[in-house]
């Protein structure tokens, strides 16, 4: 029996190593389980997941050259949250600032900031400038 991608299948770890595990899927066949593929979060070490004899449910990525890709993560159905909650947003009913209060509010933000530079760089050493090592 040759396993197809895509398929699910279950296999027993036969070997560890630090960059993933090995599992016989049966009838003379292997695949790698590659260490981001073990679990959904991160694993640092895959001993503290695996361990040679456990019979795991995977799925079959990738066959190429006899060589079998294996997820473990991908065969076990978890909903995955989105990393970011999509919200509504409520509209926000800023007045209508005119062109020149809109120009005001900048320039007197420009020369605030403006203000602290140069009471940042006109005080030191050498005058205008920044530190000298």
């Amino acid at each position: 029996m040759t396993v197809e991608v895509g398929s699910k299948t279950e296999g027993k770890v036969t070997g560890i190593t630090n960059f993933g595990a090995f599992v016989d899927l049966g009838e003379g066949q292997s695949g790698m389980v590659h260490i981001s593929e073990i679990a959904n979060g991160y694993v640092k070490d895959i001993h503290d997941v695996l361990k040679v004899g456990d019979t795991v449910k995977v799925l079959v990525l990738n066959e190429k050259d006899h060589k079998i890709a294996l997820s473990i993560k991908q065969a076990t159905e978890q909903p995955r949250k989105p990393k970011y909650q999509h919200r509504e947003r409520k509209p926000q009913h800023k007045p209508v600032e005119s062109f020149d209060d809109m120009m005001s509010g900048f320039m007197k933000e420009s020369e605030e900031r403006m203000s602290v530079i140069r009471k940042n760089t006109e005080g030191k050493r050498g005058g205008r400038g920044g530190r000298r090592s």
